[in-house]
Parts: C-alpha cells; sequence; structure tokens
C-alpha cells in the first residue's frame, strides 16, 4: 500500500511539472501568433463622394498603373481556379497574375462596378492580345496588379465577418445578385493589407475572383450547375433579375451558390445600393465594359442590361409581386 501512495504521489508530481512547462510555452505561443497578426481597421467599403467623376474604363489603379507590355517575363504558372493563370513581371519590374479564357473580361468589367459604388477591389486591366514568353499569345487577358506592398492574408467569410449586418455588407450582396455572380464561396474573397495613404494599415476585405458574372446563374432545378455560364452578355440580358418583393423583403432570381445570403436582403437595402449605382452615367457604364473589350454591340446590350437592374431596384415597393 505504501509503495502505491508513493507511485501515485510521484506520478501526481511529474504530471505538475509536465503542466508547468508546457503552459509558459502555450501561451508564448499563443502571445507570439497575436504579436504576429496584421492589425488595422477592415474597410469594405467607403462612399463614393466623386462617384460622377470615376472613370470606369481606367478603374480603380487608374492610368499609373497600367502594366509596361513591351518587356514581360514570365515568372510561373499559377494554380487553381477555373481559369489559367500566368504571374508575370512587366517592363517596370511590376508583378502581375495574367488570367486567360472566359473569365478576364467579365472579371475587368465586375470589379469596376464594384469600385465605382465605393467597394475596394483588385487593381485590374484587359489587355486585348498578349504574348506570354514560354506559353504563347493570347486574346483579352486579365492583368490584376500584385504591388510588393500589399500583403495578401486570408480569406474572409460571408457568414462571419466585421460588417454582417451593415448596409455596406447588405449592397455588396445585391451587386452579386446584379452581377450574376452564381460562384460565391469563401475561397473567392481575401483580406489585404494596404498602407492607408492617411497613415497606418487597413485591411481590405476584397471579392478576390469575379470572373463567374455577367452570364446566367442556371434555370432549371436539380441541374442548375450545367446551366450555368460566365461572360455571356446575350444570356446576361434575358436573364430574370427579381422574383417578388414580399414582407418587406426582396427575392431575386439566383440560382447560383450560396443563395441563402440573399434570404435578408431588405428593399432599404437594395434602394441604398441603387441610389448610388442610379449616380452613373450610361457613358460610365459603356466604359466599364470597354475596358473590358467587348464588341461594339456587346456594350450596348450589357449597359441596357445592368441599367434596367439598376432602375429595378431603384423603383422597388413595399410590396410587389415580380
Amino acid at each position: 500500500m505504501l509503495r502505491q501512495d508513493r507511485l501515485r504521489a510521484l506520478i501526481a508530481c511529474v504530471f505538475v511539472l509536465v503542466l508547468s512547462l508546457s503552459f509558459p510555452a502555450l501561451a508564448a505561443k499563443d502571445k507570439s501568433k497575436k504579436k504576429g497578426s496584421p492589425k488595422g481597421p477592415p474597410v469594405l467599403w467607403r462612399e463614393p463622394v466623386d462617384i460622377a467623376s470615376r472613370d470606369l474604363y481606367l478603374g480603380p489603379g487608374g492610368a499609373k498603373m497600367r502594366p509596361d507590355l513591351h518587356r514581360l517575363k514570365l515568372i510561373k504558372e499559377e494554380q487553381g481556379g477555373y481559369s489559367k493563370k500566368f504571374r508575370v513581371r512587366d517592363g517596370a519590374g511590376r508583378e502581375w497574375v495574367a488570367k486567360v479564357g472566359k473569365e478576364a473580361q467579365s472579371e475587368t468589367a465586375a470589379v469596376r462596378l464594384l469600385w465605382a459604388v465605393g467597394y475596394v477591389t483588385e487593381i485590374n486591366y484587359l489587355v486585348p492580345r498578349v504574348t506570354i514568353p514560354g506559353k504563347g499569345t493570347f486574346a483579352n487577358v486579365r492583368f490584376e496588379a500584385r504591388p510588393k506592398q500589399i500583403k495578401r492574408l486570408e480569406e474572409w467569410k460571408w457568414a462571419k465577418n466585421p460588417f454582417v449586418g451593415t448596409r455596406a455588407f447588405q449592397g455588396l450582396k445585391v451587386m452579386m445578385a446584379l452581377l450574376n455572380n452564381w460562384d460565391i464561396k469563401d475561397s473567392n474573397n481575401e483580406i489585404l493589407l494596404v498602407h492607408s495613404a492617411r497613415g497606418g494599415n487597413e485591411l481590405h476585405y476584397i471579392i478576390s475572383d469575379l470572373g463567374a458574372t455577367f452570364g446566367k446563374s442556371g434555370s432549371l432545378p436539380i441541374i442548375w450547375r450545367f446551366t450555368r455560364n460566365r461572360n455571356n452578355p446575350e444570356d446576361y440580358a434575358k436573364a430574370k433579375f427579381l422574383d417578388e418583393v414580399k414582407n418587406g423583403h426582396v427575392f431575386f432570381h439566383y440560382n447560383g451558390k450560396r443563395n441563402d445570403l440573399f434570404d435578408d436582403i431588405t428593399v432599404a437595402d437594395a434602394r441604398w445600393i441603387a441610389g448610388w449605382l442610379a449616380q452613373l452615367s450610361d457613358r460610365q457604364l459603356r466604359d466599364a465594359f470597354r475596358a473590358a473589350n467587348y464588341s461594339p454591340e456587346e456594350i450596348e446590350l450589357l449597359t441596357e442590361a445592368v441599367g434596367g437592374r439598376i432602375e429595378e431596384l431603384r423603383t422597388l415597393s413595399r410590396e410587389e409581386p415580380r
């Protein structure tokens, strides 16, 4: 019995010793993790006080950020996603992700419309034709900036972020429906650590992939995913936008991923973002699509379709079947 008591006492002492050594290490690890986490106020949207003068052809990067195409250098081929992408360095030494294929045009235009109404976005440009060394010559290539001073952090979640319940976040969801972005998922979102012109850092919550836009989100139950498409101006123009207004809530004709996100959109939410969109001129809308190198006929088709959707939102009443 005495031997058993001594054994228990010894085990207890060893257990206490292990815990005493482990806790400081765990605490130090946690403290180090917190210390290393980038800090800054989260930003999703800023009031676009200059909305009427925003240049939707050049977009958020303006003229100064346009890629220097005189001497491109291939860095590597990027992995993942629907479209083929290449990391390249331009003649000015700046890095870009060049996306080729169906999504390049639609993403270029979608970024400009989001930026126009105040949302933080990627910086991109559409190059009509470019040769990427060792890979070939491609038409309609989207160049997305990778500035050295901007750090790309983790993804952010639609269900849990600092903006849930805010008017700007509700407006962003309405924009996803307006663009027919049927590929809504957390992995398409990213937080960027950006040095603010006002001093200090900011955490920009952006949607980093908007390629699955300006098409249709599906039309037949069960096989929706097989009837979806992207960058199809004719299908986008034909697609129904709103289903109905019921109990002060707007129901969109949306058959894409995460349609649960649209369950809480009120008429007030829709009118709020429509109020900003309505300040854009037809010329600005055309410029967004011209920047994406759509044909003149496609530009007119898309401009009319987007303008029609804006008007539908702007004129919503609290009870209006669609």
